[in-house]
């Protein structure tokens, strides 16, 4: 579904009325023998030269000033699903092909549909065989409001640039670091006797990940006590391009140390902050900088290890997407008052604490997270 922003930008987009580096104009529906000028466009605008999503956009007529030409009724018009097999249907280089999705807008003189194409790293998109005149090994791209000629390929500078975007080589320090981290056998440990542990990406060693104990931090928290050593263990975590800290957060040594890993998130269950006892709860989201770090800490080889963390992820919500986030919120609120019904066979975990702290406080948060994670599993099959 188009996001708020993105139906703003289309409507900015149909007010210049010119086409441009990553948008594409229609009168109608591609016809049955157009099926070739409909792949070509995918290809040219999955490999933009902008670095963003795409968009084909349906139903604006460029002959008369740019008007809408209704698409309710017209003929050869496309679901996702149909398109999504019409470009599964190709074979594509590596078997990688463009992802794309149509959408449907409602304005004031009619509807138009919009085929929206992704933006990916695994440009360029080339066809391993050749489609009614679409080129097999032909790298099609799009410049200004042009496509590259079915029989011909984009200029070197724009290959270039293409395969620089696979290898992650336009991206800035922060994003590229966040990307060598999806590949935890390629990084290694720094021998070293002080209490700093370092590992460094061993194809580009000037990014850099280190931890040490945290000594102005030593409280508790709920999640800790999912382990047979609920005692807290703290640390400092930074990711360093050569000594410049691009990303840091708190890292928690679980079960005596034997799993390592970096702190969840915070979000509140009602968006109202003057809500009465409003309800926090911790999580991650697929995908995120903590995510990728709390997957690259994990040390899969390792019994002990494992089975902390599956402890801890039992009390801990994760989710596939921040849109997912958004809409549990507002589900999980919705049935909060009835949250005693979701607390039989509910059962909490031993906590031993020092007298300073308030056990029952505790108890209240393991157990909103038990909830909150039935509640989850209720979402998605409602």
């Amino acid at each position: 579904m188009l996001s708020e922003l993105q139906k703003e930008e289309i409507l900015e987009l149909i007010s210049l009325k010119q086409e441009g580096a990553y948008w594409d104009f229609k009168k109608e529906w591609y016809e049955e023998g157009k099926q070739p000028d409909l792949l070509h466009d995918i290809i040219c605008m999955s490999n933009n030269l902008e670095n963003r999503d795409a968009y084909i956009i349906i139903g604006i007529d460029e002959e008369n000033d740019y008007c809408v030409n209704d698409m309710t009724n017209a003929e050869n018009r496309k679901s996702t699903q149909m398109l999504v097999d019409f470009v599964r249907n190709k074979k594509f280089a590596g078997g990688i092909r463009p992802r794309v999705m149509v959408e449907t807008m409602q304005l004031e003189t009619g509807t138009i549909d919009i085929i929206v194409i992704k933006n990916g790293y695994s440009t360029p998109y080339v066809l391993e065989e050749s489609y009614r005149g679409v080129n097999a090994n032909n790298i099609y791209t799009r410049v200004m409001d042009s496509n590259t000629p079915k029989n011909k390929t984009a200029e070197i500078s724009q290959i270039e640039y293409l395969w620089k975007k696979r290898f992650r080589l336009l991206m800035a320090p922060l994003e590229q670091v966040f990307y060598f981290l999806l590949k935890r056998e390629e990084w290694e440990d720094v021998p070293d006797d002080s209490s700093v542990t370092r590992m460094y990406y061993k194809y580009s060693p000037e990014y850099v990940i280190e931890y040490a104990g945290c000594d102005d931090r030593d409280g508790y928290v709920y999640y800790l006590f999912s382990q047979t050593d609920s005692r807290p263990h703290w640390y400092n975590i930074y990711v360093k391009y050569h000594q410049t800290i691009l990303f840091s957060t708190i890292g928690v040594g679980l079960d005596g140390g034997r799993y390592f890993t970096n702190v969840p998130c915070t979000d509140f269950l009602f968006d109202d902050w003057h809500h009465e006892g409003n309800i926090s709860f911790k999580y991650y989201v697929k995908g995120t900088k903590e995510m990728i770090l709390h997957d690259f800490f994990c040390d899969y080889d390792s019994h002990d290890a494992m089975y902390a963390r599956d402890r801890f992820e039992e009390c801990i919500l994760i989710f596939v997407s921040d849109t997912e986030k958004e809409n549990f919120k507002d589900y999980a609120a919705s049935k909060w008052s009835k949250r005693q019904d979701y607390l039989e066979d509910v059962r909490l975990p031993r906590m031993e604490l020092p007298g300073v702290y308030r056990e029952d406080a505790f108890k209240e948060e393991y157990e909103n997270a038990l909830v909150l994670k039935k509640m989850l599993d209720e979402y998605r099959t409602y």
